[in-house]
C-alpha cells in the first residue's frame, strides 16, 4: 500500500462508531460471521484450521506477534462497511476531503518564476469533486502515484491558485517525497 492508500485506511477507521472486538476470542468469532468457514479464516490469516478452532474455544489466547496483527487487520478492513460507505459517500456529495501533508511539491511554472520544488506544509480542504474521484480511483485499482496526481490536482486548484485568483500560469504540481499525509472526511 502507499501512502494516500494509508491515509484513507486511517480516516475509514476514525469513522467506526462502535470499536471492534478486543478479545482474541471475540475477534476470531467476528471472522468466522464475515467468512463462514475455519478453512476461509485459516487461508485470511495464514495459520492451520486448528489454530484457529483453538483461537476460538479459547484454548489459545495469544498468538504470535506477527499472527496477532493478521488478525487484527482483517478484523478492521471488515468492522462496520455500512459506517464507512455511508461517510466516504457524504464526503463525496457535500463534505468534501481535508488533506494534511508535509512533503516536497514540485511545479511546471513559466519562465521568470520559481520552480523550485521544496517541502511545505499544508493543510487543504478539497471540494466533493475531489474526493469522488479519489474513492472512485481507489475503487478501480489506481496506483498510488495516480492518487497523488488527483490530490496535487486539488491542490493546485484550491491551494496554489486560490480557485482562479492568482498564478493562472501554474501548468503542473506534483507531490514527492510526502513526509506525511493525512486525510479527514
Amino acid at each position: 500500500m502507499g501512502e494516500i492508500e494509508d491515509a484513507i485506511t486511517r480516516a475509514d477507521r476514525e469513522a467506526f462508531t462502535k470499536e471492534p472486538p478486543k478479545t482474541l476470542q471475540g475477534r476470531i468469532n467476528f471472522l468466522m460471521k464475515q467468512l463462514k468457514t475455519t478453512r476461509a479464516v485459516a487461508a485470511e490469516l495464514g495459520v492451520s484450521q486448528r489454530s484457529v478452532e483453538r483461537y476460538r474455544k479459547g484454548e489459545r489466547k495469544h498468538p504470535p506477534k506477527d499472527i496477532a496483527a493478521k488478525i487484527d487487520e482483517a478484523v478492521r478492513s471488515r468492522w462496520q462497511p455500512q459506517v464507512r460507505k455511508r461517510r466516504r459517500k457524504q464526503a463525496a456529495a457535500t463534505g468534501g476531503v481535508t488533506v494534511e501533508t508535509r512533503a516536497r511539491f514540485g511545479y511546471t511554472a513559466p519562465v521568470g518564476t520559481t520552480d523550485d520544488g521544496r517541502f511545505r506544509r499544508l493543510t487543504v480542504h478539497l471540494p466533493p469533486a475531489y474526493a469522488q474521484r479519489l474513492f472512485d480511483a481507489r475503487e478501480a485499482g489506481a496506483s498510488d502515484q495516480q492518487m497523488r496526481g488527483i490530490i496535487a490536482e486539488g491542490f493546485k486548484k484550491v491551494y496554489f491558485q486560490d480557485g482562479g485568483g492568482r498564478a493562472m500560469g501554474l501548468s503542473d504540481v506534483e507531490i514527492n517525497d510526502i513526509d506525511y499525509l493525512d486525510l479527514d472526511y
